[in-house]
């Protein structure tokens, strides 16, 4: 026996020990005789993850039994296809745990015909993406050169019908309006294999304008409208939203990634649950469906088999010993106890908001009715990558984030993005939020930006009295010794 399992047992009584910290204490420790320096970089990671509030709006903490279903032998198999169609033999058992992640994930949001393969949101899109485009362009080219599949054309009627596919026109909302990279920025490939147009939000309100977004659908007539979100503080209203795309036949994608935890808990319901309106949706399953990372896919009957195909679209062999860990997730997300905590994301989201306002700081759209809120640092005249890094001095882990025409570019930013997914995790409520809002407040109402020796004020660097640092540093410890992360487990601090 290695010094962690050991460690635990003469610390623990018998009668409190926990089956999954023994499983997990012990496979570090077989981890550390194989290379030292990876488990310590993982015990490393769990003591920064216990002394920091973690505040970013895309990460949580999986359970136990969802990091455990990743280390096993189901990393060692391919299996290219779906199930019980694929390109490898021996692929019995992988059939069986595919197939139970997608019952499982059509039970807990109500879809019919779920794809569980994607690595990532990233891939999830691109699999979207190119599920359309063969359904709707490229089938359609090939019937109307009178061919019956794709390999039957020549080469000079093949780039013809590449060069069509070119020219389609992807509709997401704008990086700076709270959109994603894969929502057509220019950076991303989304943006490279079709053309991209972004649309916005109200420049008063912040919210997106449906008339306006109509208006310019009509106008340049997509062949995707793209919904959804990685920094945008509200619902949207799906229903209006496929209302729309339907005016130039357009596909309604909808990336549900930020807030699938939330139409999983039923926080998000009525024409606020993409699922009865869009023709296809993606997501991440970790987020607020604190999962393990990874990406679905839902389709109506349309795209399907296109998006079944996604090897050979997109991606090369799946990863089965992740798709074990997100059967797990969805069976823990399809429970009374998953929908109180979504619910509870939401309320913590919402009260964080109002605390940071009444402590005089400008938050986007007033408010927030997910799990996430934006605050906009313009006011206080410093820029989102110097209040990232003060409040990561402080013990509170956020992102930087840009805002609607943001003067201070991608890198710098004018914001940063605040989520309570993890917080909630812990079971935290009112009264920490309260009291995270004053770290927050302190820190970023006393910053200034450094001056470097020149006289200039650094767009990198701020400076906070040491004083604050020091309340704030000796609050998230009380605050998190409160609410201890994976308590179960013991390690030397």
């Amino acid at each position: 026996m290695s010094h962690y399992l050991k460690k635990y047992f003469e610390k623990t009584k018998e009668s409190e020990r926990s089956t999954a910290a023994i499983a997990y204490l012990a496979s570090l420790d077989h981890i550390e005789n194989s290379e030292p320096k990876v488990s310590q970089a993982i015990i490393q990671e769990l003591k920064d993850q216990r002394s920091y509030l973690k505040l970013i709006a895309s990460e949580n903490y999986s359970s136990l039994a969802v990091q455990l279903a990743m280390g096993n032998l189901l990393t060692d198999k391919y299996a290219e296809g779906y199930p019980f169609h694929r390109f490898y033999a021996g692929c019995e058992n992988v059939d069986t745990l595919e197939s139970m992640a997608q019952e499982e994930l059509k039970s807990l949001l109500g879809a019919k015909h779920a794809y569980v393969q994607p690595h990532s949101g990233a891939d999830a899109n691109l699999i979207a993406f190119w599920a359309v485009l063969t359904e709707r362009v490229q089938n359609k080219e090939i019937q109307a050169l009178g061919k019956a599949t794709l390999d039957e054309l020549t080469e000079s009627e093949y780039e013809t019908v590449r060069q069509v596919l070119n020219k389609q026109k992807v509709m997401g909302l704008a990086l700076g309006a709270g959109g994603h990279l894969t929502h057509g920025y220019r950076h991303n490939i989304s943006s490279k294999m079709m053309q991209s147009v972004s649309y916005g939000v109200d420049p008063k309100t912040g919210l997106i304008d449906y008339e306006a977004l109509k208006a310019q659908v009509i106008k340049e007539k997509p062949l995707i409208l793209l919904a959804g979100y990685s920094a945008y503080p509200r619902k949207i209203n799906f229903a209006k939203m496929r209302a729309i795309a339907d005016e130039v036949n357009a596909v309604l994608i909808v990336d549900m990634a930020h807030f699938s935890g939330l139409v999983a808990g039923k926080v998000f319901q009525g024409e606020f649950d993409p699922i009865p309106y869009a023709h296809i949706v993606t997501s991440t399953t970790h987020k607020t469906l604190r999962g393990p990372r990874g990406g679905i896919v839902l389709a109506n009957d349309e795209f399907s088999e296109a998006v079944n195909k996604g090897c050979p679209l997109v991606m090369g062999g799946p990863l089965p010993h992740v798709i074990a860990a997100k059967a797990i997730a969805f069976k823990e997300a399809n429970t009374q106890a998953f929908r109180n905590y979504a619910s509870k994301v939401v309320e913590n989201a919402s009260l964080l908001a109002s605390f940071l306002q009444e402590l005089g700081l400008k938050v986007l759209t007033n408010g927030t009715e997910n799990h996430l809120l934006i605050v906009d640092l313009t006011p206080l005249k410093i820029n989102g990558r110097q209040a990232e890094t003060l409040l990561r001095k402080a013990h509170l882990t956020v992102n930087r984030n840009s805002i609607p025409n943001d003067p201070n570019g991608p890198w710098y930013t004018s914001g940063i993005r605040v989520g309570t997914p993890a917080l909630t995790t812990l079971g935290m409520g009112e009264k920490e939020m309260a009291e995270i809002a004053k770290i927050i407040a302190s820190v970023l109402k006393s910053a200034e930006p450094d001056t470097q020796k020149d006289g200039q004020k650094s767009k990198a660097k701020a400076i906070v009295p040491e004083n604050i640092l020091e309340s704030s540093q000796e609050t998230v410890a009380r605050l998190l010794k409160e609410y201890p992360l994976y308590p179960e487990i013991t390690i030397d601090e």
